[in-house]
């Protein structure tokens, strides 16, 4: 494939940035780039390498969500067809959301649609200023079901309702308010906001770090009864008894740098 749908580098500090290359279609995604960002995913989570995985796109844009000659393609789908399809959407996002390793969306401008589920899938989310976002599926007729999870999971039931039933366009100030973006910055000082937010990140343990993501995802929700209580302790317990444990408390003890910070 000539075109490069997706850019894949990897810094020093074990920073890998995902770039959707499509900037003249506001880097809208096909099959292609779905594929690449699953396959891509699934190989930066097993590089022991890698610390940080950062998405953004190219151009001016974010992500404008599912490309119009796709969904041209999907219109004449059968049903079978379409639920495979719809299934290798929720593949791309499951594996930002379950990914090992902290994901960042750098939300570099608009967002729309399907686009609004990468952000949702990924851990943290800063963006620029100037971005607008809308779930604007209902205004062609369909609803946008596979990122729904994601989505309604970031800015909650009550704030979906509002954008998932109008499809109206918000701003970034509306989307930080809301809970889609922990931070917003200018665009000229984006790149900075962002490296504050992976330089926090990679002071963090690496395995305490994949840890807390599995925390999360096993205890929002639940009850507080013995059973949570139960599960908690055993997890803090293992990693009080791991080396990576241990390096990171006797560290602090000697007012030293964990082995895990590169310099």
């Amino acid at each position: 494939m000539s075109e490069q749908l997706l850019i894949t580098t990897i810094d020093h500090r074990g920073v890998a940035r995902l770039t959707m290359n499509r900037p003249e279609l506001r880097n809208a995604f096909n099959e292609d780039v779905v594929n690449q960002i699953c396959d891509t995913m699934g190989r930066l989570g097993n590089d022991p390498n890698v610390r940080v995985i950062v998405l953004t796109g190219a151009g001016k844009a974010f992500s404008a969500g599912a490309d119009l000659n796709m969904m041209r393609r999907v219109a004449e789908y059968s049903s079978a067809e379409n639920k495979d399809d719809a299934r290798r959407l929720a593949h791309m996002l499951s594996s930002i959301y379950y990914a090992p390793k902290p994901t960042v969306a750098l939300v570099n401008g608009p967002a729309m649609g399907g686009g609004l589920g990468l952000i949702a899938a990924c851990d943290i989310a800063v963006g620029a200023e100037e971005a607008f976002f809308a779930l604007s599926e209902v205004r062609v007729g369909l609803i946008p079901a596979v990122i729904s999870p994601f989505v309604i999971q970031a800015i909650g039931a009550r704030q979906a309702q509002r954008y998932f039933l109008s499809g109206e366009r918000f701003d970034a100030a509306t989307a930080a308010s809301i809970g889609l973006l922990h931070e917003t910055a200018p665009a000229a000082e984006l790149d900075r906001a962002f490296e504050a937010i992976v330089d926090n990140l990679l002071t963090c343990g690496p395995i305490a770090t994949r840890e807390a993501k599995e925390l999360i995802r096993s205890v929002a929700g639940r009850s507080i009864d013995d059973g949570v209580m139960k599960d908690t302790a055993e997890r803090i317990a293992r990693l009080r008894a791991s080396d990576e444990g241990k390096e990171g408390v006797t560290a602090f003890l000697e007012k030293r740098k964990p082995n895990w910070i590169k310099d």
